[in-house]
């Protein structure tokens, strides 16, 4: 059987009773990332490929206390680095894009994170899913929807997207939900991926979208 399609208006109109509903129940939603400054979202960020955050929370606090600047970054000395990190996993690749992205930093931007998507995404270890991100969360810049694994399957279960690759995800996300809004429901939409709408077994009944959601097992979508 061919999967129905629904309308870009048909997804905006949704998207219309899933925004108060985020708003009401995630108001104060913002990244699980614990973070000071922009380099220290960045720098976590980037820990977080492949990793929970409650993971990185508890490596970072040890890690900024040593490294507090990007110059402090380039300088690592990488095996040190690498042992601070090695519990969020692929810590050799991470330690490496760390210190070149700092590198990066103190060569062109006068050891500051840079607030634009082109400059983001020269740097080492940065993606258009980190670059969001930081720029929505360190500069409040709202340069498109964060899209993980929670807004992966979320967007999918609740019939905004057909794509299951992230930057089209994003780009169907961008097309319905209002600029104004990406960053709050990149935030809410994540809160609501892991508390409710969990991958192996969602909570339907307990879901505010179950009478609407396509995917629901309880509402009457």
């Amino acid at each position: 059987m061919t999967k129905k399609t629904d309308t870009t208006e048909a997804k905006k109109e949704r998207i219309k009773k899933i925004l108060p509903l985020l708003r009401k129940h995630y108001s104060d939603a913002h990244t699980a990332l614990e973070h000071r400054t922009p380099l220290q979202l960045l720098v976590a960020t980037i820990l977080s490929a492949q990793c929970t955050d409650v993971r990185v929370n508890m490596v970072t606090p040890a890690l900024f206390d040593k490294y507090h600047t990007a110059r402090d970054f380039a300088k690592a000395d990488p095996a040190e680095l690498e042992d601070m990190i090695r519990s969020t996993g692929f810590y050799r690749n991470k330690a490496k894009n760390i210190i070149a992205c700092a590198a990066a930093l103190v060569d062109r931007y006068n050891g500051e994170v840079p607030n634009t998507m082109e400059a983001l995404e020269s740097l080492a270890g940065v993606g258009r899913k980190t670059a969001n991100c930081v720029l929505g969360s360190a500069f409040g810049i709202p340069s498109g929807v964060v899209v993980d694994t929670h807004v992966i399957r979320l967007s999918n279960r609740l019939g905004l997207t057909d794509n299951d690759n992230p930057e089209k995800i994003e780009r169907d996300l961008n097309a319905i939900v209002p600029k104004n809004s990406w960053i709050f429901f990149s935030h809410a939409i994540i809160l609501h991926g892991r508390a409710v709408c969990i991958a192996r077994s969602p909570k339907c009944p307990e879901c505010v979208f179950n009478s609407f959601c396509p995917s629901s097992t309880t509402g009457t979508a």
